[in-house]
This record gives structure tokens, sequence and C-alpha cells, in this order.
């Protein structure tokens, strides 16, 4: 094969660059950096070239250890240095809680597009405050719900929307996890301390299934009854001097309805045995029903009502992983799955999309708006188990 020509270097790809400013150099930071490097050359061609600026984080040498793993050009140790950089463009906050609204109220009056991980706000009124600094700037705007981009969810909001199911009755979902079980002894770290993550079940889990009912149904949360336990009251100091106290919820239970008649519940916990992350989201409608699993995330399980071949009724388990289903064209033939990391890419390609060619985030992605929506409701879930009494979801 002829070589005559090749020097070994692949072409520039056409397309803008945009410099990208990351808060944030442990989980969040990683799952965005990767999906930031990945996307030009598997979302292709890309609506941009993520050029990554820098990255800024608190502890010096571990910012300075993931600026030269994943080749960003340089780092901080203040983001407010970071944000005076008139390369940065892009703002990819994937820092603890306490500095989402702060960090993107500043970088929204810089002029800057602003990625925010969930929840976009301790509290509604801060979300609100960082929804309203980012409108009055006018730059793009998503909350980092990065399961609106599963293509199972994806494909079955499309049913949904679409009237396969008919009128809808039911929504649940439950979020399980079980890192905070005591035989892992899991000292107190920044997501059980409410001033830093503001709550702790609530903000980390249901963040996210309260989301996915409002993007599944094309729905508004309308009241909640709820309840929440904190189960371990006090757990060791990350530096070994002791034990801290855990101020945040272990787990929470409700039962919810919607706007358009829908009930439902939602349940999350960091203390359910054998349960990684295990999200499971159901809906129940006139014609059928489906469900999904989160550890399984390449399937979608489909059941309708009125099936032809009655012998074979039941649900159907459907492999998400065909050219047709959403994203799946930019990656592997049929029956070769994709997973959790490649969510990310998904979402920050329709970021560059709606920045670069003026299109809205919403509905597909969470916009602030979105972000401020899904906080009201984690507000109402405190609410309500604090007085034991239904809460109404207040915009």
């Amino acid at each position: 094969m002829s070589q005559e020509g090749f020097t070994g270097v692949p072409a520039s790809i056409d397309a803008p660059e945009i410099g990208v400013g990351m808060l944030g150099y442990a989980f969040m930071g990683r799952a965005h950096t990767n999906a930031l490097k990945k996307l030009p050359y598997m979302i292709y061609p890309p609506p941009a070239v993520p050029k990554l600026i820098a990255v800024c984080g608190r502890n010096e040498a571990a910012t300075r250890e993931m600026a030269q793993r994943f080749g960003y050009e340089g780092y901080y140790t203040d983001w407010r240095k970071m944000l005076e950089d008139d390369r940065i463009k892009l703002f990819d906050n994937g820092g603890p809680n306490d500095v989402h609204l702060e960090p993107c109220v500043a970088a929204a009056e810089a002029g800057i597009h602003i990625l925010c991980e969930k929840p976009l706000g301790r509290t509604a009124e801060e979300a609100k405050a960082m929804r309203d600094a980012a409108e009055k700037a006018g730059v793009k705007h998503m909350v980092a719900h990065n399961y609106r981009f599963v293509p199972a969810l994806r494909h079955a909001r499309d049913l949904i929307a679409s009237g396969a199911l008919g009128r809808l009755y039911h929504f649940r979902a439950m979020y399980l996890q079980d890192w905070l079980m005591p035989h892992f002894n899991t000292a107190r770290l920044w997501r059980m301390d409410k001033s830093v993550a503001g709550s702790g079940a609530i903000g980390d889990l249901a963040s996210h299934i309260i989301d996915l009912g409002r993007f599944l149904l094309g729905a508004e949360f309308k009241s909640v009854s709820a309840v929440t336990r904190t189960f371990i009251e006090e757990r060791p100091l990350p530096d070994g001097s002791g034990l801290g106290k855990v101020d945040v919820d272990d787990a929470f239970a409700a039962v919810v309805e919607f706007d358009n008649g829908v009930i439902g519940t939602l349940e999350g916990s960091r203390l359910a045995a054998g349960r990684k992350n295990y999200e499971m989201i159901e809906v129940n409608g006139e014609k059928g029903s489906l469900y999904f699993n989160l550890e399984r995330m390449n399937e979608l399980n489909v059941f309708w009502a009125e099936e032809e071949h009655k012998e074979t009724l039941g649900f159907h388990n459907v492999l998400i992983t065909e050219g047709y289903h959403p994203w799946l064209e930019h990656w592997w033939p049929a029956g070769h799955i994709i997973g959790w990391e490649h969510t990310f890419v998904h979402e920050i390609a329709h970021f560059l999309d709606c920045i670069f060619n003026g299109k809205a985030v919403a509905p597909f992605g969470a916009d602030f708006d979105d972000g401020y929506r899904q906080a009201v409701v984690a507000d109402a879930i405190v609410e309500s188990a604090r007085t034991g009494t239904q809460v109404d979801c207040t915009y």
C-alpha cells in the first residue's frame, strides 16, 4: 500500500476551537476531561474542538498532576485567576457543590459559557441565582445531567413523546448505592457535610431521578410527601483525628405527583447493600410500560399491553446498540455496547452544538432553568421530611 505523502500526522479537524477551563481534578473533572479529549474524533465532524487550557483545584500537587496527565496547557489554584485567562470561553465546573454558585456567576458575568455539574445549587435559591446570572449575561448554560444522554433513556423519552404508551399513569424511580455501608468504614467526606454538599442522597442521587422524571414525562412535579434518614450519624474524619458529625441524609423516600396527573415514587440511598450504581426508572401507561436499569445501560425493557402475539406477551429486553438508536452511529457495530463515560461525550457535543450553532440547550439538554426546577423539588423533599407534611412544588 502506497504511503506517498503520508507524514504520520493526522490532518487538522476543520472545526472551530474553544478554550476550556476545568474546575475540579477528581471524579467529575476526570470524567469530563476524558469526554473533551474523545469528542473530536468520535463525534465526527465535531461542532467544535475543545482545547484544554487549564484545570483548577485547591490542592496544587493534585491539580498539577491532573494537568500533566490529561494534557492541559496549565493549571491554577484560584478559580478567579483562571477565569481571567481570556483564552477560556467555556467554563466546566466539576467542583464540589459549594463552588458552583460563585464561580458560575463570575463566569457568566465574564461572558463565558458554562457547563456545571449537578446539583446546580445546594438550594433552589442558589440555583435560581445562577440561572438568572447566566440568562442576564446571554451565555449558554447547561447542567451536567448526563443520564439524559444515555441512548436507552433518550429512546425511552422518544417513545413516550410519540404517544406509544398512551396516557401515562405511574413514574417510579430509585437510585441506590452502597458505598456508605458500615463495613467500608468510609470517612466523612465533603458529600456528608451540609455546608459543602447542601444535602446527602437528595443532592447526590435524587437530583438525577428528579431530572429524569421531568425529562421523560415532559411534566412538572406538583407535590411531594417525603421522609429522610441519617443512619450513621458520625464517621471517621479523613485525617484520622477522630469522628465527625454527618449532617445530611443517608436515604430518602418520597411519594410524588406531577401536573399531568401521573403519580409516583422516588427513593434513594447510599446504604443499599449490593447496589453499586443502581438507577431504576419505570413508566407505566395505558398502552404499555418501560423500565431501565443503569447497571445495564445498553438495555431498555418494554411491554405492550395489546401485543398481537399473546404467546410472547411480556416485557421485551431491547439491546439499544443499533445505528439508528440515539448517538450509536458514532460508535461501534450493533451489539458492541458503550459505557457510562460515553454519556459525557454526547452531552458535551450537544452543548458545543448549541454554542456554535445558536441552538437552545433545552429540551434535550438540561439548562440552568432545568437545574433550578430540579432544586425546587429537592428542597420540597427536605421540607416535607422536616415538617411531616405534603409540600407543593412552587417554581
